[in-house]
């Protein structure tokens, strides 16, 4: 494991010095609950459990390869992962870097979800979920339930639960029949990378979780040892810099494209964890070609997975997985440290999730939602995408960026389908000059949906939604895919809009042909 910092950074050398001063590393692996505070120790006192998940997991390893020997010999050879936030984020990671397969179903997007159903012959199913209250995780799971059965398979043969010991989802699957891995309940969604929610999954699709929670290990010592030398002090220092003496730096990019996937399992876990109190790092996932990197703008760091020490970039860091989710996962606690918060709750989370029930409670709202045709900060202005009202509505929404302003683009879509969204993400930074980040809904909503809400308030939110042709029932619910994913977007329009913050909604008829008009528009 490596990490490069920038000697323009100076003023991390008293920071990281104070760091190890206070004994904040060792106090972490010694899971002290009181690093961050009276108000945050109830919570850290049972998320904490991370710092040991390298040799917590062990025992867990025989029980997934004797699992997915079984499954072999059965002719089962597509896997299938139900969750959203951290419990996804991690083994798409892991299994996109080991080139192992597994389709990750972290929507709630009708077709997104009628694709995940097929070949079910020789499919099996996680579904993960520390409760199984989610409701895109429980909505997938009733689906795939349906599927089954009508293909004349047994659920209970095909789905594997993980979850916490004793939740209700842990009571309910043991009771149906279902094969259950527990997880460690000391250890919170975005933290467990290296617990039963990264490894079942990974594992099962043929990565290497062995060598995965070796890896981990490795790093145990140098990152607990309170020495200047300690990388987790180092980035967790560069991470909390939104309170710098020469100037706030509460936003970084991150380019992690040798890592695939990473940027975005970083994404989550630093801007759930710190965004709150008005404070926070936004982490903005790019490619190499970003035109942030061109025209830098002043409050952001430049952070990059390379082998070579930080030049162009405020640092690079580089390693094995294994390592590099414990190097992150204790930078990010000393960044709350730094920040005075506290980095394992996700109190504006809830919100949208309250603001979706709602609206799933009264169907004609989502239908017709309250929207304004006024371009005025902290009101939703809605539009179906047709004509030149497009390009008005974008001129709105962007006449609004300030100097600390970043865009955020939210497409409640099929990202299988139309992955040539993502696209806009630099387009909007080339004619904004501001960082914008891009999120596929609803999954975002369980990681930088906590930021957006509970982060400084400069935030500027352009939504896509797109009303599928064919829905898709779930068994058991007085509401179809269709519907949820319209009651999430909408939903989240509204805090937002509650919250102050600007936010434009675009109805898509045809999403190819309405990327063009929004293209044409921004040009």
């Amino acid at each position: 494991m490596k990490l490069s910092i920038s000697p323009r950074l100076t003023e991390l050398d008293a920071v990281v010095a104070e760091l190890a001063k206070n004994s904040i590393a060792s106090r972490i692996r010694a899971k002290d609950s009181s690093i961050w505070g009276p108000d945050a120790q109830p919570e850290a006192s049972i998320r904490l459990g991370w710092v040991e998940s390298a040799d917590i997991s062990l025992p867990l390893i025989p029980e997934i390869l004797k699992l997915r020997d079984e499954f072999r010999a059965a002719g089962i050879t597509r896997f299938v992962l139900c969750g959203m936030g951290g419990s996804s984020l991690a083994p798409e990671v892991i299994t996109k870097n080991a080139k192992t397969p597994l389709v990750v179903l972290d929507s709630t997007d009708p077709s997104q979800v009628r694709t995940a159903l097929q070949q079910l012959e020789k499919t099996a199913v996680v579904v993960s979920s520390k409760s199984g209250s989610t409701v895109e995780t429980d909505s997938q799971k009733r689906a795939f339930e349906s599927a089954f059965r009508a293909a004349g398979i047994d659920p209970t043969e095909r789905i594997v639960i993980v979850t916490d010991p004793g939740s209700p989802l842990d009571k309910a699957a043991r009771e149906a029949g279902y094969r259950v891995f527990n997880a460690d309940p000391n250890v919170g969604g975005r933290y467990s990378a290296l617990t039963a929610f990264g490894l079942v999954p990974s594992g099962l699709a043929g990565a290497d979780i062995a060598g995965l929670l070796a890896a981990a290990k490795r790093v145990d010592a140098p990152l607990s040892t309170d020495s200047s030398d300690n990388p987790g002090l180092w980035l967790g220092a560069a991470l909390a810099r939104t309170k710098s003496p020469k100037g706030s730096k509460d936003k970084f990019l991150i380019d992690s494209a040798e890592l695939l996937g990473f940027g975005d399992w970083v994404e989550q876990l630093v801007a759930e964890s710190t965004g709150k109190e008005d404070l926070g790092t936004l982490p903005v996932v790019i490619s190499s070609e970003a035109p942030e990197l061109r025209n830098r703008p002043s409050d952001v760091l430049v952070t990059r997975f390379s082998q070579q020490d930080a030049d162009q970039e405020d640092l690079t860091f580089y390693g094995e997985l294994g390592e590099l989710f414990m190097l992150w996962e204790y930078a990010t606690s000393v960044a709350g440290y730094l920040l005075g918060i506290n980095p394992f709750d996700q109190p504006n989370v809830e919100s949208a999730k309250v603001a979706a029930r709602e609206l799933l409670d009264s169907p004609a709202e989502v239908a017709e939602p309250d929207f304004t045709d006024r371009g005025v900060a902290g009101k939703s202005y809605g539009f179906e995408l047709i004509g030149q009202s497009v390009e008005s509505a974008l001129k709105q929404l962007l006449s609004l960026v300030q100097a600390d302003s970043y865009i955020s683009i939210h497409a409640y879509l099929n990202r299988e389908a139309y992955p040539q969204f993502e696209e806009l993400r630099d387009l909007i930074a080339q004619v904004t000059g501001r960082p914008v980040t891009f999120g596929w809904g609803p999954r975002f909503l369980h990681s930088t949906g906590q930021y957006h809400k509970g982060g400084p308030k400069q935030g500027i939110f352009l939504q896509f939604t797109h009303e599928a042709g064919q829905d898709l029932e779930i068994e058991g619910r007085p509401f179809s895919f269709g519907t949820l994913i319209q009651a999430q977007a909408a939903g989240d329009a509204r805090v937002l809009q509650a919250n102050g913050l600007p936010v434009l909604s675009l109805k898509l008829t045809n999403p190819l042909a309405d990327l063009e008009l929004v293209r044409n528009a921004l040009a």
